[in-house]
């Protein structure tokens, strides 16, 4: 395999990861209230999905420390399928859990690990100095693609598919269900693990020998997570990119909780917004592909417009933080417009929006890959999400509130400014060599 190699697969690997979740997004609410779930039990269903995501957020990242990429990949993929398939057939609200306990292991599994295996090949087939910009902007641009497109097939599929065994608004599940099957046999194929760390000192992800058996394995999890959390503690640097995550959560709350009903607003009707929402979503997710896609060059000309010429990527995410800052407080601005020419801005900041939060997020991406080693990379970026899962989480209830009593201008200002100052935390930013790996012992001892 060469460089040019791994990157088509892991651009195949990033596509097929999101479809499945692009697919059933625009019908997951609707299929649960036409199978007779009260919102409440929607709620429920939403609520057990996240706290089953951010429970096994960093075990699931440490897992694939341990046990390598492509095994993690493909349970992902299994459980996105199980979900997918179940959530197709659910016609109560247990089977709904049932199906939102598997989405939720399948997800926390997906976090990390394609990128990881990824950074892993290139590093052992180009060496520590490998550029990571161009191939993770290829594979983020391909991550909002596949989204961008599921959600359109999604929405659009039910209209077509005529009655039959399954509901209209069954059949995106079922398609995603299909999506992740590809997935799984494509990830036992196409994505054989690295021989070695970027060290040489581990044979592969903290096995010393040829004795390491499952329960071996399995011990070394806690042991991982635990390194790795310190890791973060301990590093200036990584400490700064997980409350960048933060921000970048309180920047997605801002839009995912507000904007359909400001949307549904605009349009009339709930169902008019429904169907505004979509598009404005789809168009979202092409402007994060082309915001993972410009990256790079944002950063090399952010970098050359600093007066000191600092480093690119750090300059480019402060380019990426405070348009999304401005794009957010756009928003706010325009609140008080109807009509037209509401739809138009508010569908035009959402897509600025996603594209600074992409290349924020992907150069963010790179300076944290670039600052771990090989042995605890997935539980560093594990550990990412899950700061952006927490802000998101401190959000929804700040601004539900303050949106009810003060308006969606003030929750969208308050956010704007939150957003801008998180900006701060990239000046100055400590360099991004990586921290020394844990030492390995041999034998029993």
């Amino acid at each position: 395999m060469n460089a040019r190699s791994a990157l088509r697969r892991y651009m195949l690997v990033a596509f097929l990861t999101w479809l499945p979740l692009g697919l059933m997004m625009p019908v997951m609410v609707l299929l649960m209230t036409e199978r007779g779930l009260s919102l409440a039990q929607v709620g429920l269903v939403t609520t057990v999905f996240s706290i089953v995501t951010i429970t096994l957020e960093l075990p699931t990242g440490g897992l694939a420390d341990v046990v390598g990429r492509r095994v993690v990949l493909a349970a992902s993929a299994a459980f996105t399928l199980g979900a997918l398939a179940l959530m197709a057939v659910s016609t109560t609200v247990w089977m709904f859990l049932g199906m939102a306990v598997l989405k939720g292991v399948g997800r926390a599994l997906s976090s990390g690990p394609a990128t990881a295996w990824y950074v892993d090949t290139l590093h052992e087939l180009e060496g520590r100095d490998a550029d990571l910009g161009r191939g993770l902007a290829r594979g983020g641009a391909m991550e909002a693609a596949a989204l961008c497109l599921g959600v359109l097939a999604g929405g659009f599929v039910p209209l077509v598919v005529p009655p039959g065994p399954l509901p209209p608004l069954a059949v995106p599940a079922l398609a995603g269900a299909v999506a992740a099957a590809v997935l799984l046999v494509v990830v036992l194929i196409a994505l054989p693990e690295p021989s070695r760390d970027t060290y040489g000192k581990r044979d592969r992800y903290g096995k010393t020998d040829g004795r390491g058996t499952l329960r071996g394995l399995v011990r070394e999890v806690p042991a991982t997570v635990g390194g790795g959390v310190r890791l973060v503690a301990g590093a200036p640097v990584l400490r700064r990119l997980m409350l960048v995550a933060a921000g970048s959560g309180v920047a997605l709350t801002a839009v995912e909780l507000l904007t359909p009903g400001r949307l549904a607003e605009l349009a009339g009707t709930a169902e008019q917004g429904s169907t505004a929402y979509a598009i404005v979503a789809a168009l979202g997710f092409a402007g994060s592909a082309a915001g993972s896609a410009m990256a790079p060059r944002v950063a090399r000309l952010a970098g050359r417009a600093t007066a000191a010429g600092g480093p690119a990527p750090v300059a480019g995410a402060v380019a990426g933080t405070l348009l999304t800052g401005a794009s957010v407080a756009a928003l706010a601005a325009t609140a008080g417009l109807g009509g037209a020419a509401g739809l138009v801005t508010a569908g035009t900041a959402y897509v600025v929006l996603f594209a600074g939060l992409s290349v924020a997020g992907l150069l963010c991406l790179e300076m944290t890959h670039k600052a771990v080693d090989a042995g605890r990379r997935n539980t560093v970026t594990s550990t990412s999400s899950l700061a952006l899962q927490a802000g998101g989480a401190a959000s929804n209830l700040g601004f539900g509130a303050l949106a009810t009593g003060a308006g969606t201008a003030a929750a969208w200002s308050v956010a704007a400014c939150l957003i801008m100052a998180s900006a701060s935390l990239f000046v100055r930013m400590p360099r991004t060599s990586p921290a020394p790996g844990p030492q390995v012992r041999s034998g029993s001892g």
